[in-house]
C-alpha cells in the first residue's frame, strides 16, 4: 500500500472513531437554575441542543472580563436592566439582529443597538397590609412622601438594584431636585432602618412593624408557594402605584449574547427561542412574572394580582440614569432610616 494510500486510509480511520462534537450552549445565569430549568430543557427538547447552565450569584462581569476571549459563556441571564446594562457598558456583548425577536420583544424591553432583550417583567409594586390599609388609600409613587404615612414604611435597601431603578424611574420623570426631595420624603416616612429583602419587608407588615412596602410582584408567588411564608402572604395585597404622569414602574429578566459566544448559532437559535410566545409563557409561569410577546397573558395566579399599566419609560433610559439614581440615595443617607 502507498504511502499516500495509507495516509487517507488512517485519516478515514480516525474520522469514523472521532467522537461527533456535541450541539451545545452555555449560559452564565443570576437566577438559579431551577428557575430556568423548565426553559431550558423545552430548548433542548425541540432542537436537542444542550443547555449548561452556571449560576453565578454575583461577579459576572468580572469573570467573563477574566476569560475575556476563553470565556466559554455564549449567553448570559440576569435580573434587572442595569445589571444587563452593566454587561453591556464593559463591552462583555454583541450585538445580535433578529427580526424574531424585534418582532416578539417590544422595542421598550429591548437594546436599540441589540445587545440584550427582555423576556418577562416584573412590576415594583406596593404591598399593602389588608386589615390597616384601606382600598384605595395607595395611589401613586409620589404619595409616599406624604405624611400620612409617617412610620408607616418598610423597604429594604435603597441601594439594592431593584430600588435604585425605582429611583432611576423618579429621575426619568421628574429631574434630580425633586427626585431627592422623594428620597428623602420616603426616608423620612419609614418605620425602620432598611434591612433584608422584599419578602422580609412583607414579614414585618405580617407581624405589625409597618403597613406598606416595597417589592417585586413574583414575591407574593414565592411566599405563597413556601409553607411557612404564606401567612406573610395572607395578610397584604398588592397595590399597582403609578407614576403621576406615568404608569407602573416594571424592569425585566432578559438576555444577552457575550462577545466571545463560542456556540454563536446555537447561541441565536435559543435566544429566538426564548423571545417566542411560548417560551415566554413558560419563563414567566415559573417565575410569577409578565411575558411580554404580543398575544401572551399571565400565569392565572399572577393575573389574578390586578391589572396595570406598565410606564413608558424606556429601560435604557433608566439604566443611563442608574449612577445618579444611587448617588442621590448615598447622598441622602437613606439607609441610615430616620
Amino acid at each position: 500500500m502507498s504511502a499516500i494510500k495509507t495516509s487517507l486510509f488512517a485519516t478515514t480511520l480516525l474520522a469514523v472513531a472521532a467522537p461527533a462534537i456535541a450541539e451545545e450552549v452555555n449560559i452564565y445565569s443570576y437566577r438559579q437554575p431551577e428557575l430556568i430549568a423548565p426553559l431550558t430543557d423545552a430548548f433542548t427538547a425541540e432542537t436537542g441542543i444542550d443547555v449548561n447552565v452556571v449560576h453565578l450569584s454575583k461577579g459576572m462581569v468580572e469573570r467573563l472580563a477574566a476569560e475575556g476571549d476563553r470565556s466559554p459563556a455564549d449567553l448570559v441571564f440576569t435580573v434587572d436592566i442595569s445589571r444587563l446594562n452593566a454587561v453591556v457598558e464593559a463591552g462583555l456583548t454583541q450585538a445580535v439582529e433578529s427580526e424574531t425577536m424585534n418582532a416578539n420583544v417590544p422595542e421598550i424591553y429591548r437594546d436599540p443597538a441589540g445587545h440584550w432583550f427582555g423576556l418577562t417583567t416584573r412590576a415594583r409594586v406596593v404591598y399593602a397590609s389588608r386589615d390597616r390599609v384601606a382600598d384605595g388609600e395607595v395611589t401613586t409613587y409620589e404619595d409616599l412622601t406624604d405624611p400620612k404615612w409617617e412610620g408607616r414604611i418598610c423597604t429594604r435597601s435603597g441601594t439594592n438594584a431593584y430600588n435604585v431603578a425605582l429611583t432611576s424611574a423618579v429621575l426619568a420623570h421628574h429631574g434630580e431636585e425633586e427626585t431627592r426631595a422623594w428620597l428623602e420624603g420616603v426616608k423620612g416616612n419609614l418605620a425602620r432602618a432598611p434591612e433584608g429583602n422584599d419578602r422580609a419587608q412583607v414579614k414585618a407588615i405580617w407581624a405589625g412593624e409597618c403597613d406598606i412596602s416595597l417589592g417585586n410582584t413574583y414575591y407574593m408567588g414565592k411566599m405563597l408557594s413556601n409553607e411557612e411564608q404564606r401567612a406573610w402572604a395572607d395578610s397584604v395585597r398588592i397595590v399597582f402605584p403609578t407614576f403621576e404622569n406615568g404608569g407602573t414602574h416594571v424592569n425585566v429578566s432578559g438576555v444577552a449574547m457575550t462577545k466571545s459566544a463560542p456556540n454563536r448559532d446555537n447561541a441565536l437559535k435559543m435566544m429566538e427561542f426564548l423571545t417566542s410566545p411560548a417560551a415566554q409563557e413558560i419563563y414567566a409561569e415559573a417565575n410569577y412574572e409578565y411575558p411580554i410577546a404580543p398575544g401572551t397573558e399571565a400565569a392565572e395566579l399572577v393575573a389574578g394580582w390586578g391589572e396595570f399599566t406598565a410606564d413608558g419609560v424606556n429601560l435604557m433610559d433608566i439604566a443611563n440614569l442608574r449612577g445618579d439614581a444611587l448617588r442621590l440615595t448615598e447622598e441622602v443617607d437613606f439607609d441610615a432610616g430616620n
